[in-house]
């Protein structure tokens, strides 16, 4: 048998996100705002910020949502998944847009946040998910 694939529909446009969309929609995702993603909802627009360097620019999604006036979300990673002992003592929130975008499919998809989060974020964050720890 085969799983079910979810199929994504990708649009892109020279216009901005704050131009396409009412300012009260939108939800700038950033792993330094203070609000919990709880749950995905249909009528709201999540934007997954991108950066290229995590050391550099810290809070600079923060920042870049505030002077916008956008509403801020982070995913629940502390709330669902625990550090993880490594080495280097290494433990960051901060995804490439292409695991947000998984654990946000994911999520979406099976409405659980550990199985998103698992998903999504490599054992390389340092974050696993409390059943993984021995």
């Amino acid at each position: 048998s085969t799983s079910p694939c979810l199929v994504f529909q990708m649009d892109t446009t020279p216009e901005s996100y704050l131009d396409l969309f009412p300012l009260d929609a939108i939800v700038y995702l950033t792993p330094d705002s203070e609000n919990v993603l709880e749950d995905i909802d249909p009528n709201k627009v999540y934007v997954l910020g991108g950066l290229v360097d995590e050391s550099i620019h810290k809070k600079l999604t923060l920042q870049r949502a505030q002077e916008q006036s956008l509403q801020t979300a982070r995913l629940p990673i502390r709330e669902y998944m625990v550090k993880a002992a490594n080495a280097k003592n290494y433990h960051s929130e901060t995804l490439a847009i292409n695991q947000v975008f998984e654990v946000l499919s994911t999520y979406y998809e099976t409405r659980s946040w550990p199985a998103a989060l698992k998903a999504g974020i490599s054992s390389g964050k340092g974050y696993v998910l409390p059943d993984a720890v021995k």
